[in-house]
């Protein structure tokens, strides 16, 4: 089995569930967070 089928098989693996987890998780990290930094709802002091 070479190295493209390995990762096929482990985000088939993953799914739906994976996905999602990893959007939000992204979402959370670049976009949310930023946001509440600077509005100074969270102090980075």
């Amino acid at each position: 089995m070479n190295r493209k089928e390995k990762i096929l098989m482990w985000l088939k693996k993953m799914g739906w569930a994976g996905f999602f987890f990893f959007l939000i998780k992204g979402v959370t990290l670049y976009i949310v967070l930023p946001y509440l930094v600077t509005k100074g709802l969270i102090n980075c002091e």
